[in-house]
């Protein structure tokens, strides 16, 4: 496991452990260089103190500002070159939202902070990696969001990615049909026709260096056998790519962040307030939330 330190209240993590009954000691630390000195023993902590105590399944509204502190905190550590990676823990947004944050979530508030940068969400587990092309939407509105031009600029951001962050030369990527059977010659939807495949079009042009198929049909995309014929999938929807991914590694699924200056991964699930705090949570997502930051940090230092 690579060398990490939490930026947070220290005493809301030694009150965990106590109450989980875990022998971990919970060190605070004043620059992140201390973290290497205290992960052999402990867990390192950059203090950010809570407003308010924190009572497990509970909300607290006062403690936004130490949330988004945190979050401010790590992303200005990147961006000065301070630390390697950032992994966001997942935040309960209507918290946030009565503490008058108006963004709908980390990915956007980090993008912002980044300098405006157009941020990519890829989802991850073990044997597969997908990335909506449309996100937080309904399906009618996804739908009548979806365009070429949006398609073009995450298939080159993905492409870039592929290359950049996870060392595949030549990456492939599958892109997904919107309708069922590709459209069936626009039979059963026009949107292949007149949107993904002239999107397709135009990647192949824009990125050589990435092979390029589609638009094909999503019920075929996601078997054994399929999943190896590309590094990733650009889908056309959230549940498009979302479904087949938990399907297949429920507890591993990795939320990373393509796009930004910085490199950003977070767990692939929300707070669970409905078990918080009773020792139930599986940490699988977490700790390959780590490992991919570290995983994509050293590739962009090598290339």
């Amino acid at each position: 496991m690579p060398t990490f330190f939490v930026a947070g209240d220290a005493d809301l993590y030694r009150q965990v452990a106590m109450a989980l009954g875990m022998n971990v000691p919970v060190e605070e630390i004043r620059v992140p260089g201390e973290a290497k000195n205290v992960f052999s023993r402990g867990l390192p902590v950059l203090p950010i103190a809570l407003k308010n105590p924190s009572v497990p399944g509970s909300l607290s509204p006062a403690n936004a500002s130490a949330v988004l502190s945190s979050i401010d905190l790590a992303s200005d550590l990147a961006l000065g070159g301070e630390v390697s990676a950032i992994v966001t823990n997942p935040i309960h947004k209507r918290a946030l939202y009565e503490a008058g944050f108006n963004l709908p979530g980390h990915t956007e508030y980090l993008a912002g902070r980044c300098g405006g940068a157009t941020p990519v969400m890829m989802l991850s587990c073990p044997g597969l990696r997908v990335v909506p092309v449309t996100v937080h939407l309904s399906l009618g509105a996804a739908v009548a969001a979806l365009s070429a031009e949006a398609i073009i600029e995450q298939g080159q951001i993905l492409a870039q990615s592929l290359i950049t962050d996870f060392g595949i030369d030549r990456p492939r990527i599958a892109v997904a049909a919107l309708n069922p059977h590709a459209g069936e010659e626009g039979h059963l939807g026009r949107e292949e026709i007149e949107i993904i495949a002239p999107a397709i079009k135009t990647l192949r042009t824009r990125v050589p260096k990435a092979e390029i198929r589609g638009p094909a049909p999503a019920d075929t995309l996601f078997h054994a056998t399929a999943r190896e014929g590309y590094d990733a999938v650009l889908c056309m929807y959230h549940d498009q790519a979302l479904i087949p991914l938990k399907t297949i590694d429920f507890d591993r699924g990795v939320n990373t962040t393509l796009g930004l200056p910085i490199v950003r991964t977070s767990p692939d699930h929300g707070t669970a307030l409905d078990i918080a705090g009773r020792g139930q949570a599986h940490a699988g997502s977490l700790i390959e939330a780590i490992r991919a930051a570290d995983h994509i940090a050293r590739h962009r230092a090598s290339t």
